[in-house]
């Protein structure tokens, strides 16, 4: 008889792994289908889950897309990372809008890379053409995006942009000696499955906000050249776990103390409901990696409501915050 897999404990509760589990109170076999997509990274794991009776259902759920085809997921389930699906859990509600910040280089405010060519890349690490390569601790970045409008269904074809801040806090295109890279900033075109994925660099935490990455959504990347055309924009947070292991790191200095003064429940973009459904799914560790994934419900029968940077192009009160190190 195959054994039961046995949860973990951590200071942040159950887990197998290395991820939390979304049922806490229940095994690990009954954590869902989304759950299971997530840890089926080798045979003996999969086998290991059919014997407790529920590798059939997820070994099912790889090959078989929402709509019932059968299809080849490049996206999250592919890296280890959970995708919800219509057959799976979703995520309560429409992602919700937040600022752009100041620091957006979407045209909003100043600097705009999105009519740059060479913007529509999987790695964002360098500068376009050429310049500054950002260093830190990678990161692999997967949001899959769906259509609520259509039964959350996966949303093909939309253009996601993402960028976030470097290992000092700094955004390429607007602090102090970076303005003229544009390290750190992307387009992806989503997949079959809804999936963009980006490499990346895990980013810091500077003062006055939790560490976060912000992204738009465009229903098509002829679209990106206008960010008034964007159906959401919003932003993803960290969970404090990576962020405690990764900021005791060299590279990162001034984050642990930024850190340690803010929290999901105070930031002042995720502090209405503690980042509930911006809060990501995060496995691997600090030396060979994160995987960052978060499902992204987007409805485009409601108006946009976020997007523009804030008054005065800068300020805590916008979601900006202070860069740490002096930048």
């Amino acid at each position: 008889m195959s054994r039961i897999p046995t949860p973990e404990t951590t200071p942040d509760g159950p887990a197998y792994e290395g991820r939390l589990l979304d049922r806490a109170d229940e095994e690990v076999v009954d954590q869902g289908v989304a759950f299971d997509l997530g840890t089926l990274v080798s045979r003996r794991t999969v086998l290991s889950l059919v014997g407790a009776g529920v590798g059939a259902v997820a070994l099912a759920a790889c090959s078989t897309g929402a709509s019932g085809s059968s299809s080849t997921s490049t996206g999250a389930a592919s890296t280890g990372t959970s995708t919800a699906t219509a057959t799976g859990d979703l995520p309560t509600g429409e992602i919700p809008d937040e600022t752009a910040g100041p620091y957006p280089g979407d045209g909003s405010n100043g600097a705009d890379v999105l009519e740059e060519s060479g913007i529509v890349r999987s790695d964002i690490r360098s500068s376009i053409g050429s310049g500054t390569t950002a260093s830190g601790v990678p990161m692999a970045l997967s949001l899959t995006i769906l259509d609520m409008a259509n039964g959350d269904a996966p949303f093909a074809d939309v253009a996601v942009y993402v960028w976030h801040c470097d290992a000092s806090g700094g955004y390429s295109m607007y602090s102090d000696g970076i303005e003229d890279e544009t390290y750190l900033r992307g387009v992806q075109v989503a997949d079959s499955s809804g999936t963009v994925s980006y490499t990346s660099i895990f980013p810091a935490c500077y003062s006055g906000r939790w560490p976060h990455i912000h992204f738009e959504v465009y229903p098509t990347v002829n679209d990106i050249s206008d960010s008034a055309n964007a159906i959401a924009t919003s932003q993803v947070a960290l969970p404090q776990a990576a962020c405690d292991t990764v900021y005791a790191l060299s590279g990162y200095d001034g984050s642990s103390a930024n850190l340690a003064q803010v929290s999901l429940d105070d930031d002042n973009v995720f502090g209405d409901d503690g980042g509930a459904l911006q809060l990501a799914t995060v496995t691997g560790d600090a030396s060979s990696g994160y995987q960052v994934a978060l499902t992204v419900r987007v409805d485009t029968t409601t108006t946009p409501t976020a997007g523009a940077a804030p008054s005065g192009g800068g300020g805590a009160g916008g979601g900006g915050g202070t860069p740490p190190s002096g930048r």
